[in-house]
């Protein structure tokens, strides 16, 4: 997704997988690659925290606790009141409980089949964001059969994290890309913003629908183009709809999110892809700093900010 510029001072940049995605930081004003170890590491401590199917991790314990507490670390904590608070702002169209839903689904493999249905329904009942129940450091599902899935949220929460750790080491001049979160630290050096590009969906060679200076903010996309597959002429994404589980049809094939916090635009780009450019655009405009951008199947756009197409 980004496409950003080099300043004349070479940057240092490093890259990882984490969070089953390509992961890239670039520092602009330090050649101290031991800034980017730590970076790297971060990432490492977050997957083992917020990762469902890693054994041990917070929210695999919690998935696994059989209605009973299970004490976490007050990042998981933090991170899960962030997604209940999304939860609640979307009416439940976005609900980090969808785990039973998205379980059921193969995206990547080579030969995709439908879930069950009838598999699909019992699913669908065991999503419910508040069975979620947190008391002071300690979670609760009160449902044995809830799961949580933090993927629609966690990266951008983690991204924010290792924003403010480089900021704490006088870092000024930064990207952190994280499979499509973006992130970026002040401007480049020499005083002009960052231009991070938007894919336009579903082309073939991932070309360019438009850039946008960035300077200090999040730009985070969520679309049917990312996790996809096509059966009986039938297109089906990762973005799904807890009440029904499946695919939510909203006439969109992505939607971009500007704001200050990653963690925000994860979320936000998940829940407008999700309501549709009508409504979508009205939540938008009812949040103080925040920008998108949607584009429609049919390959139209409209945005909350003036743009040039490519």
């Amino acid at each position: 997704m980004v496409n950003t510029g080099c300043a004349k001072k070479e940057p240092v940049t490093s890259t990882g997988f984490f969070f089953d995605t390509v992961i890239t930081i670039t520092i602009y004003d330090s050649v101290d690659e031991n800034l980017l170890d730590s970076c790297m590491e971060l990432c490492s401590q977050y997957e083992s925290l917020f990762s469902r199917t890693i054994e041990g991790s917070d929210i695999y314990r919690i998935n696994h606790a059989q209605k009973k507490p299970v004490r976490v670390s007050p990042d998981t904590i933090s991170l899960l009141q962030k997604g209940i608070f999304y939860s609640e702002l979307s009416e439940g169209l976005f609900d980090i409980t969808i785990a039973p839903v998205s379980s059921l689904w193969r995206f990547t493999e080579d030969t995709p089949a439908l879930p069950d249905n009838a598999e699909l329904k019992e699913a669908v009942s065991h999503v419910d964001y508040q069975s979620v129940l947190i008391s002071g450091d300690t979670v609760t599902l009160s449902d044995e059969n809830a799961q949580i899935d933090l993927g629609g949220i966690a990266k951008g929460y983690i991204a924010d994290r290792i924003k403010e750790y480089l900021i704490s080491r006088n870092i000024r001049h930064a990207i952190i890309n994280l499979g499509g979160n973006v992130l970026t630290i002040g401007g480049r050096p020499d005083g002009t913003p960052f231009r991070v590009g938007i894919r336009k969906p579903f082309d073939e060679k991932n070309a360019i629908l438009t850039s946008i200076d960035v300077t200090g903010r999040s730009v985070v996309s969520s679309g049917s183009y990312e996790r996809c597959f096509t059966l009986n002429d039938t297109l089906y994404h990762h973005i799904l709809n807890p009440s029904t589980g499946y695919p939510v049809d909203s006439g969109l094939s992505g939607v971009t999110v500007l704001t200050e916090h990653s963690v925000d635009g994860d979320a936000l780009s998940t829940i407008c892809f999700a309501l549709g450019e009508e409504k979508g655009m009205e939540l938008i405009r009812s949040l103080d700093g925040v920008d998108a951008l949607f584009v429609h199947m049919d390959g139209t756009v409209s945005a909350t900010f003036p743009l040039t197409l490519k």
